[in-house]
């Protein structure tokens, strides 16, 4: 029988009794059902699995036992942080979800001139919470002990002035591919345009700090689209896929 993977922002202690937070507890009840002496895998996002079983599962209180810690190796060595440009509704949670399947180390969604959603502070956050679930789940689903880092909402013009590794930004008019390029000690520094792509002010700004733009083949690729084939051609070339 397969056993449920959940993850939790707790610590977890091999041999300790937890009670799960709200969230969690809420989780367990209504869409997973489980009941007292079942079984279930909890993950903190810090690279281990935890084997738990229920000692208590009411409307009040889900309390696990910690059995025994599972560590796992499932990161890529290539590391990747990503910018992506924000699409509208699921075409974004679509690309958040398999961006975290295909191995990112690190997310930030950003805001560029040619977003065509604005952001108030409270959106903002409320956004953030809603992909930073996504985050979650898809990390349950794949099997990722260790959580991707999803950063604030940040400008395309103040990002990419603090990124580090091989900087390369996807432009469907550049001469050069990923394979014509290396990492910088396993490090890459993707960074994804949104619908109707980058301004030409953009684009300059980008490659006055240091990104490369690179293409994804002759055609021109939807946003959530081409930041998918980068990710998997860059594990095919550098990371996991090998």
């Amino acid at each position: 029988m397969r056993v449920s993977r959940l993850y939790v922002a707790q610590p977890l202690t091999t041999g300790e009794q937890l009670v799960l937070n709200e969230d969690a507890s809420h989780y367990v009840r209504t869409v997973l059902r489980l009941k007292q002496e079942q079984t279930i895998v909890l993950f903190n996002g810090q690279g281990s699995d935890f084997a738990c079983h229920f000692t208590e599962v009411s409307r009040k209180t889900v309390r696990v036992l910690i059995n025994q810690e599972l560590p796992r190796d499932v990161e890529s060595p290539l590391q990747i942080t990503l910018g992506m440009g924000i699409s509208r509704g699921d075409r974004m949670d679509w690309a958040v979800q398999k961006a975290v399947e295909l191995g990112v180390h690190a997310l930030t969604p950003l805001m560029t001139e040619r977003c065509v959603i604005k952001f108030d502070a409270d959106k903002k956050q409320q956004r953030r919470q809603h992909w930073q679930h996504i985050v979650q789940h898809a990390a349950e689903q794949s099997g990722r002990a260790v959580l991707p880092v999803l950063h604030d909402v940040s400008h395309i013009h103040d990002w990419v002035q603090t990124q580090q590794g091989l900087k390369v930004f996807l432009d469907p008019y550049a001469e050069q591919t990923l394979a014509d390029i290396q990492p910088d000690a396993m490090h890459l520094t993707l960074l994804s345009g949104p619908e109707g792509g980058f301004t030409e002010q953009e684009r300059e700004r980008a490659k006055a700090a240091g990104f490369i733009p690179v293409k994804m083949g002759a055609r021109i690729l939807r946003t959530e689209t081409a930041v998918l084939a980068a990710l998997a051609a860059a594990q095919s070339l550098w990371g996991d896929f090998r």
